[in-house]
């Protein structure tokens, strides 16, 4: 079992950054995403987007505000369970709390902070005959740990940066890397559509354009897929996975059922602290609603400094909280 001062539910900014400001107050954190990497939705959804709001960083490249986020709490040496979801919740008899996951990680935290963005992202599935069927037996809805695939045959579905960015990077593991897009050009960035082109012009991958995968077959596990052109052909090839990339929707999930105030699939804060109406557990950044609130990443940032000052009371109980600036003690690192 893992044991920290605070877990955090999302590893997005606002997550990030509440790492930063717990580090600050001597506070450990670990950090659960569903998500395969740290980021959020600005490392799954928008990576190359420029944020312009975010102050003394004008324009920023989204990927870069994550490592530049990463960097800053490297030194409070935050721990990361990644890929899977929060199942659970249970209230231990001194207060505290474990938070279990849907592949059984247990951690045993004082506090839990969630900053889940908007929720839990559950993957879209694409209308595929048998998708479901084969879930688990060769059909993949994000690409947790690379080497799985290594010298294996792939085919990849999607127009996207999550489509172009993996095959580009499957192309070096697998045996055979296949993407299908039902397009003729990409959604996601032109640099890695170029390099997807150049892969498929030296042969190192098939690309199957104005195509889409209709049926998977096989007899227990994957064996073929069946691709149907926009022209009506069908052609059928050999495969050991299939991973369709059609973007996350995101979904409230299992803290649903916690027994917190929920408001239009928003969590329900008092402002004073950010904390739930459940003793020991806060909500920051875009998982929360109260009146006159900006679902934007400094205000998620904002409401993390204010609820560390809180949690405080929770983990050092005989402690008294002196607020103190970075300009006059720096940064001390565990």
């Amino acid at each position: 079992m893992i044991t920290t001062d605070i877990c955090i539910i999302g590893a997005g900014p606002v997550g990030l950054f509440a790492v930063f400001e717990a580090g600050l107050l001597k506070m450990r954190c670990h950090l659960i995403d569903a998500l395969p990497l740290v980021g959020g939705q600005l490392s799954e959804i928008y990576p190359q987007k420029p944020i312009y709001d975010i102050p003394g960083a004008p324009g920023i490249i989204a990927e870069d505000l994550v490592k530049n986020l990463l960097l800053q709490i490297e030194e409070f040496k935050p721990g990361f369970t990644l890929g899977e979801r929060v199942e659970s919740l249970d209230k231990q008899d001194d207060g505290s709390y474990i938070v279990t996951t849907n592949e059984a990680t247990e951690i045993h935290c004082k506090v839990v902070v969630i900053a889940a963005g908007l929720g839990s992202f559950e993957p879209r599935k694409p209308a595929v005959e048998r998708l479901e069927y084969f879930e688990g037996k060769g059909v993949h809805y994000m690409v947790k740990r690379p080497e799985q695939f290594r010298n294996k045959k792939i085919v990849l579905a999607g127009g996207g940066d999550s489509a172009l960015d993996w095959a580009i990077f499957l192309s070096d593991i697998a045996s055979r890397v296949t993407l299908v897009h039902r397009g003729e050009t990409f959604r996601g960035a032109p640099d890695s559509a170029a390099k997807v082109f150049e892969l498929a012009e030296s042969g190192k991958i098939d690309l199957i354009l104005q195509s889409q995968v209709n049926s998977l077959n096989g007899n227990g596990v994957l064996k073929e897929v069946s691709i149907l052109g926009n022209d009506k052909s069908l052609t059928t090839i050999e495969t050991d996975d299939f991973i369709p990339l059609f973007g996350l929707s995101p979904k409230l999930g299992p803290i649903a059922d916690w027994n917190l105030g929920v408001e239009k699939s928003a969590v329900t804060v008092n402002t004073l602290d950010y904390s739930t109406n459940v003793e020991r557990i806060y909500a920051i950044g875009d998982i929360n609603t109260y009146p006159g609130k900006l679902k934007l990443i400094l205000c998620g940032f904002h409401e993390a400094a204010i609820m560390m000052q809180s949690a405080f009371k929770y983990v050092y109980p005989e402690q008294k909280l002196s607020f103190k600036y970075t300009t006059v003690n720096g940064i001390n690192a565990f």
